[in-house]
């Protein structure tokens, strides 16, 4: 069964690696364990091999086992009751040539009797015919150069294997407790961490394209948990904002829509009431397609506003010198600006080269320059200044006009924007021209900036990448 919650995903996980852990600790435990205990019998064990072998040079090969007694309580703390300890001559010999102890006739390997030729100790773990092995100590008595005796003393094993049997069942008892309250500890720490998650989870049922206002809780704790419930309430203010914008953007659309079509179709309604003369039906018809005109216009814009915003905007990319662009522009703009007796100017500069789109690039000029002079006072003035900074070019717009108020200047470029107090000689725009030519100019990867004060008019200052290879 697949699991799916986190908290217990975790859990597992930090149990499971806990396991690992505990039988890797417990392996290297129980190793340094026997190691330690192996190492201190070995050094006890020769500690009392030397003190034999140095009364052997004293006083010769008579031990008693009160003596042996108490050399292993001094060494051990204990005297075992299975103890082992001789003094051999090695020139004695039994049956195959072996030397043995006395006391117990325990074997002594060849690899004993090597060393103690050579004048070394030696310990082996042997068989003794009980439960336990036998650790023993050979040690070579040498006099003169020559060993004269062999000390051999030993101990069984088996307080070394019962401790090391007590730990291993320590470690069993205590090993599987250990998971449970570390896993039932991880259980809980995975719930309350986890905690802010299920908060967070149940106000965002909640939230809904109409009540995106919601916030998610945060803790003040500024944790992973806080920042992503920051971050998810910047997202929801966000999409806030987008659907507020959405929603007014339809209601404008919708009503800039309807004002030509009901327009066109008041006018046709009236036209069908009674009998008309030709030059009758030639207005009405003519007037239809005025609305026609402005109905296309306005779906124009929106489609490509729709492009822009949505990335999908084609640009035709092409090398423009943008100040014969910008001349002839203003020649076929020169029409409309005589008959708002407005004159076109343009300031001398020299070449620059951008890298765009013509038709797009014509239409964000046409609709910068068209407001300049449809916003101009009579007998008005828009001059058309190119610069080059850095690696932009700088298309100044300046008109002659009212000027726009300061807290209207960051909403001019909104969607149905239109501004009160401009002082348009013309009402038939929809509010799109500002929006559309800020989207071309963003989708050239530049910009838009505005500079106004009321009755000195407006400059408008395109910036757009500067083509270096043409320059």
């Amino acid at each position: 069964m697949r699991i799916r919650s986190i908290g217990s995903k975790l859990t597992l996980w930090y149990t499971g690696l806990l396991t690992l852990t505990f039988l890797l600790l417990g392996t290297i435990a129980y190793g340094l364990l026997a190691y330690s205990l192996s190492r201190d019998m070995d050094y006890a064990l020769k500690g009392i091999g030397g003190v034999m072998v140095e009364k052997a040079k004293a006083e010769g090969s008579a031990f008693y086992p009160s003596e042996v007694d108490e050399l292993f309580r001094r060494f051990f703390g204990f005297s075992p009751r299975d103890r082992q300890f001789d003094i051999l001559d090695p020139r004695e010999k039994i049956d195959s040539g072996r030397q043995i102890l006395r006391s117990r006739k325990v074997i002594i390997s060849p690899e004993a009797l090597e060393k103690a030729a050579r004048g070394e100790a030696h310990f082996e773990t042997v068989a003794s015919g009980g439960r336990y092995p036998i650790r023993v100590l050979t040690v070579p008595v040498v006099e003169s150069g020559h060993p004269t005796n062999l000390v051999r003393v030993g101990m069984s094993l088996e307080n070394m294997y019962k401790t090391r049997n007590r730990f291993l069942l320590t470690m069993t008892a205590v090993f599987p407790l250990g998971l449970l309250l570390a896993g039932g500890g991880g259980w809980l720490l995975a719930r309350r961490a986890l905690s802010p998650v299920d908060r967070m989870t149940q106000t965002a049922r909640k939230i809904s394209g109409a009540h995106l206002d919601q916030q998610l809780q945060e803790s003040g704790n500024d944790d992973e948990l806080d920042r992503l419930a920051k971050t998810l309430n910047d997202m929801l203010a966000r999409l806030h904002d987008s659907i507020e914008q959405m929603r007014q953007f339809s209601a404008d659309a919708s009503h800039e829509l309807q004002t030509p079509l009901t327009i066109l179709k008041g006018e046709m309604e009236v036209a069908l009431r009674q009998q008309r003369t030709p030059d009758e039906y030639q207005d009405i018809l003519g007037s239809g397609l005025e609305e026609i005109d402005r109905l296309n216009h306005l779906v124009e814009g929106l489609l490509l506003l729709a492009r822009a915003d949505s990335g999908v905007l084609r640009l035709d990319m092409q090398s423009i010198d943008l100040r014969k662009f910008v001349a002839n522009i203003l020649r076929q703009l020169k029409p409309i600006a005589d008959n708002h007796t407005v004159h076109l100017h343009q300031e001398p500069s020299e070449a620059v080269y951008v890298d765009g789109d013509r038709e797009h690039l014509r239409r964000l000029l046409l609709n910068l320059l068209v407001n300049a002079i449809k916003y101009s006072y009579t007998d008005g003035k828009v001059a058309v200044a190119l610069e080059q900074r850095q690696r932009w070019v700088v298309l100044h717009i300046s008109d002659t006009g009212r000027g726009i108020p300061e807290a209207e200047q960051q909403q001019i470029f909104n969607r149905f924007h239109r501004a009160t107090e401009t002082g348009s000689r013309d009402g038939k725009g929809v509010g799109l021209g500002l929006s559309i030519a800020d989207s071309i100019a963003k989708a050239h990867k530049g910009y838009i900036e505005v500079e106004s004060s009321l009755k000195w008019g407006a400059t408008f200052s395109v910036f757009l990448p500067l083509n270096l290879q043409s320059n």
